[in-house]
């Protein structure tokens, strides 16, 4: 069964990579290095979990898969959201890495001045992206508000981007386990929270399905930044695509650096089983591919 959801994320990411240029209207009078930089990053390839996440979680609720088509300008949108994440997160201010994804980072390419007005453009094209849905049909504009008002919390000061600032703020030696738990459920659990409760307002989810999908989303996005806090210290830097010990160079404070490795895991494995219990006690449609997501993302080693 992981093949399976592997098979259907490899599909996800494919019908993702060949939507998001196409997200960027070609007729844009947009200055040449601008674009290009925006497309570099965007094109960089990555797991596109998030978008996949949108993908399954419409599908899950509506039970059908046409729900796909009505949320991929949504799916869209998160990447790209997550793309200017990336993009600022590289910044010699912030965490001055060189590579990502196995290539160099945006502002090694093209300078810093234009890697952060490139992040810039990815952010508000995404609110571009979702009233476009809406102008598409098959979303409402009730819904297409809700989704907005959703990322706008979720990726900014009270969601991801107050993840990031904490994270810069916390010290070895000083910052606490509900301080660390903070700076993760934010910095990354905010979008995949976002990303399946997105998809499932475009499923018409109900009101006790979404807090099942927000509750999901929170797990499985914790879990899977532990693992990532994990792997930083075991995984394979080819497979990762980026160096590995960056946290411990860098003296960020990591779930291993405070409850070791086999806590660690232990903490993903609970995070995961309870994300699981409580989509099915939720009452969706078609729920299989989101607990096999859930199972892929714990086994995961890149």
């Amino acid at each position: 069964m992981i093949t399976d959801i592997k098979s259907y994320l490899n599909e996800c990411a494919a019908l993702i990579e060949k939507s998001l240029p196409e997200a960027l209207p070609a007729d844009w009078n947009i200055p040449q290095q601008l674009r290009e930089s925006m497309l570099y990053s965007l094109q960089a390839g990555g797991k596109r979990l998030r978008p996949a996440l949108v993908l399954a979680a419409a599908e899950a609720i509506k039970g059908q898969s046409d729900a796909v088509q009505h949320a991929l300008p949504v799916a869209c949108a998160i990447e790209y959201i997550h793309t200017y994440s990336l993009i600022h997160d590289d910044l010699p201010a912030m965490d001055n890495d060189d590579y990502r994804r196995g290539k160099l980072t945006n502002h090694k390419v093209f300078g810093e001045a234009m890697a952060i007005l490139a992040g810039d453009a990815l952010l508000t094209h995404a609110f571009h992206l979702i009233s476009k849905a809406a102008r598409l049909g098959g979303v409402s504009a009730d819904v297409a508000l809700d989704i907005v008002e959703d990322l706008a919390m979720l990726a900014g000061a009270r969601g991801m981007v107050g993840g990031q600032a904490a994270d810069m703020q916390g010290e070895q030696g000083t910052t606490s386990i509900e301080e660390l738990e903070y700076i993760h459920l934010h910095k990354t659990s905010d979008l995949i929270v976002f990303s399946v409760t997105a998809g499932g307002r475009i499923g018409g989810a109900t009101a006790e399905q979404l807090e099942a999908l927000r509750l999901y989303g929170r797990n499985i996005g914790l879990a899977f930044q532990i693992q990532d806090d994990i792997l930083d210290l075991i995984g394979d830097e080819k497979k990762l695509g980026k160096k590995t010990n960056s946290d411990v160079e860098q003296q960020k404070v990591t779930y291993p650096y405070l409850l070791g490795i086999e806590e660690s895991k232990a903490q993903v494995k609970r995070l995961t089983r309870e994300a699981k219990a409580v989509i099915l006690e939720a009452q969706i449609a078609a729920p299989d591919k989101l607990l096999l997501i859930s199972d892929y993302l714990v086994q995961r080693d890149y």
